[in-house]
C-alpha cells in the first residue's frame, strides 16, 4: 500500500467513527403521530356531547329542504320574551348560538322503529311498550312534531334500539344529523338495558331514558337543572314545565344562528 492510498483510508477511517459517534450523541427524533383520514363528506362527527347520561353524536347531510324564512329582529324579539322560565341558553351555549328542530311534521309523522324484541341478558317485553309511551308522552307538549310507529327499521326516520351496555358510564346515546340550513332530517336512539357496572335498568327507568334521548331528537341539550329530564345525570322520571317551554320556545324560532342574519 503506498502512502497516498495510506493516507485516504486513513481520513475514510476518521469520518466513519466521527458519524458513528455524533449518532451516539443525538438522540432519536420521535416518531410522527398519523394524521386522521378526514370524515365521510356525507356524515361528518361534527361534535361529540359527553355525560354520565348519554353520548349525543352530530353530523351534518346536505338536504333539499327549502331554506327556513329568517327575520333577525323577529328571531331575537321572540328569544328575549320566551326565554324566561328555560334553558335555552345552556343550548345556544352549547350550539354556537345555533337552533336545530325538525320542520313541521304534524302532516308528515316522523316514523319510529322500536326494536321489539331482543336476545340480550334481562330484556323484558315491557320496554318496547315504555319506549312508545315516551314517544306519546313528548306528542303533549305543543309543538308541530307528532310521530307514527313503523314495523319496518328500514322505513324509520328514527330507530330505536337495545344494547347491553355502554364502556362509559351513560344509559342511552342518540345520534341526529341536521342539514346546512339546521334543519334536523334523520336521528337514532340507543338504549342500554343495563348500567355499565352490570346492574340491569328497570322499566320506569329505560322510560325515563328514553324520554331524555328524544328531548335530543327534537333539539334539546343538556342543562345543569337536575329537576329537567334533560339534565346530563338524569334524576327525575318525568318531563319538566321547563323542558317543555323550553322546547315550545325552539319550535317557535327558524333553525340556525340567532345572531346572524
Amino acid at each position: 500500500m503506498n502512502r497516498v492510498t495510506a493516507a485516504l483510508v486513513i481520513v475514510v477511517l476518521a469520518m466513519a467513527a466521527f458519524i458513528v459517534t455524533q449518532a451516539r450523541r443525538v438522540p432519536p427524533r420521535p416518531a410522527l403521530a398519523p394524521t386522521a383520514a378526514p370524515a365521510d363528506s356525507a356524515l361528518p362527527l361534527a361534535s361529540v356531547q359527553q355525560s354520565a347520561g348519554e353520548t349525543g353524536l352530530v353530523g351534518i347531510r346536505q338536504s333539499s329542504l327549502p331554506a327556513p324564512k329568517r327575520d333577525l329582529a323577529e328571531i331575537q324579539r321572540r328569544l328575549s320574551s320566551g326565554e324566561a322560565g328555560t334553558y335555552i341558553r345552556e343550548i345556544l351555549l352549547q350550539r354556537g348560538d345555533n337552533i336545530a328542530r325538525w320542520p313541521d311534521r304534524e302532516a308528515e309523522p316522523l316514523r319510529v322503529w322500536i326494536q321489539p324484541t331482543s336476545t340480550l341478558a334481562d330484556f323484558r317485553v315491557s320496554y318496547p311498550v315504555r319506549a312508545r309511551e315516551a314517544f306519546e308522552r313528548w306528542t303533549h307538549i305543543g309543538v308541530p312534531v307528532s310521530y307514527t310507529f313503523v314495523v319496518d327499521s328500514a322505513a324509520a326516520d328514527i330507530p330505536v334500539t337495545w344494547v347491553d351496555r355502554f364502556d362509559m358510564p351513560i344509559t342511552g346515546r342518540t345520534r341526529w344529523m341536521h342539514d346546512q340550513n339546521w334543519w334536523i332530517v334523520g336521528s337514532s336512539i340507543e338504549v342500554a338495558l343495563h348500567h355499565q357496572s352490570g346492574a340491569p335498568l328497570d322499566p320506569e327507568a329505560i322510560y325515563a331514558i328514553t324520554l331524555h334521548e328524544i328531548g335530543h331528537v327534537l333539539g334539546l341539550d343538556h342543562t345543569q337543572d337536575e329537576r329537567s329530564i334533560m339534565a346530563a345525570r338524569v334524576r327525575v322520571r318525568q318531563l319538566s314545565d321547563v323542558d317543555e317551554h323550553t322546547v315550545q320556545l325552539i319550535y317557535s324560532l327558524p333553525p340556525g344562528s340567532v345572531i346572524k342574519p
